[in-house]
């Protein structure tokens, strides 16, 4: 199967505009293609995870990413899928977020001379003339079809600003910037991001005649991937320090029955043949597919080593006797003990599963934490010295573990 049908088979593609020529482009390494990612935050998220793994696929296939970190346009905030206006971020941080986005992408995509670039919009949006840029793009754009844009429509009841209704020609502009100075033909992006993304090759063609070979295609990012960044406590990071390895194989370990497949097909590169042999599989088989997708995505962001500790701390946890050295865990200092014990709810400060006493109050009362296997029945409940050597392990709810140990 080449290249274009598998991204199809494993159910990628969304919306594409001149589908033969991308098919011919993307099966023989002829694209030069590029994915914007805006630095939000000081970490890429599981969110992110779909656009970097199609980076990885069409790389290996010789074609050439370009991965684009938004320095400017991050200064606007893309009004896409949102029903207030961003928070507006510092130059400084700004610039601190790009470089925490590429030391995370090396792992991904391989950059180099002939190979992957990076670049920051900033580098031209900030130098741009705002007369001139009115006189050369903004007459290549109709006001009335942005406001038919998705992205605006949803916004006009409640207030669409000046600076982010600019987002589109911003973006837009981009793709034109790198088909000038990369030859960059092609561009990747979320099925939120179509109507940004159209703007981008009407632009090329506007001002560089119809010949001007500028195509689009669009993900199943929004729907599938950008939903897969977030839980009920926030973002899943790819920054260890913000969520460790073991977090993250637990993350990926308790997918809905319903998504497992779909995230196997879309995010890991396990063959699609041993893939479609999975889709028979049904009831405790699933828990070995789930299994295989939290050790497969683990070892592409986290390395080997790291899974393989993932994978045997859970299996400590559910009962197979294996090395649980490798579940996160909080040394308790001597002095944090009081008449020689710590509270339940000190312990969970301490250990970090939770942010104030209030809260760890309110999930001990709701039945939510457990110690060794055990519901922690009463806020009165406290621990000894002999019991913290041995190593504690705490759950809250069903999906986050931790071991507390006496230092």
């Amino acid at each position: 199967m080449k290249l274009y049908d598998e991204l199809v088979a494993r159910g990628l593609i969304a919306q594409v505009t001149n589908e033969d020529e991308i098919r011919e482009m993307v099966d023989n390494g002829k694209a030069t293609f590029y994915i914007g990612f805006d630095p939000t935050a000081d970490s890429l998220h599981v969110g992110h995870f779909m656009a970097l793994c199609l980076m990885k696929r069409l790389q290996m296939a010789g074609n050439k990413p370009i991965a684009l970190i938004g320095g400017g346009t991050a200064m606007i905030g893309d009004p896409s899928g949102r029903t207030d206006m961003r928070s507006m971020m510092t130059k400084e941080t700004i610039d601190h977020n790009c470089a925490c986005f590429k030391k995370q992408m090396e792992r991904f995509i391989e950059f180099g001379e002939g190979k992957a670039r990076m670049v920051n919009n900033a580098d031209w949006l900030l130098d741009l003339n705002y007369v001139e840029l009115l006189r050369d793009v903004g007459a290549c754009f109709s006001v009335n079809n942005m406001l038919r844009a998705e992205c605006y429509k949803q916004r006009m009841e409640k207030g669409l600003s000046f600076l982010e209704f600019n987002y589109m020609i911003m973006q837009s502009y981009d793709f034109y910037h790198l088909y000038q100075k990369y030859d960059c033909n092609m561009q990747f992006g979320g099925n939120d991001q179509w109507s940004n993304m159209l703007g981008g090759t009407e632009l090329i063609r506007r001002k560089l005649g119809k010949d001007a070979h500028a195509m689009t295609i669009t993900l199943l990012l929004n729907s599938e991937g950008k939903k897969m960044g977030k839980t009920a406590k926030g973002a899943v990071w790819l920054d260890p320090n913000k969520t460790s390895p073991f977090e993250f194989f637990q993350y990926w370990r308790n997918v809905a029955d319903d998504d497992v497949l779909k995230c196997i097909r879309m995010l890991t590169f396990l063959p699609l043949e041993q893939i479609n042999e999975m889709d028979k599989w049904e009831g405790s088989q699933l828990n070995r597919a789930k299994e295989i997708l939290a050790y497969e995505l683990t070892k592409l962001v986290h390395g080997d080593e790291e899974a393989d500790k993932a994978r045997e701390a859970a299996k400590a946890l559910f009962g197979g006797g294996a090395d649980d050295s490798n579940m996160p865990t909080t040394e308790i200092l001597p002095e944090q003990l009081k008449d020689g014990k710590i509270a339940i709810l000190d312990l969970m400060l301490a250990c970090k599963l939770a942010p104030t006493k209030s809260e760890a109050r309110r999930l001990v009362q709701q039945g939510g934490v457990f110690v060794d296997e055990e519901k922690v029945a009463s806020i009165d409940v406290s621990f000894d010295a002999a019991q913290l050597s041995a190593g504690l392990k705490i759950r809250k709810g069903k999906k986050v573990f931790h071991k507390a140990i006496l230092a």
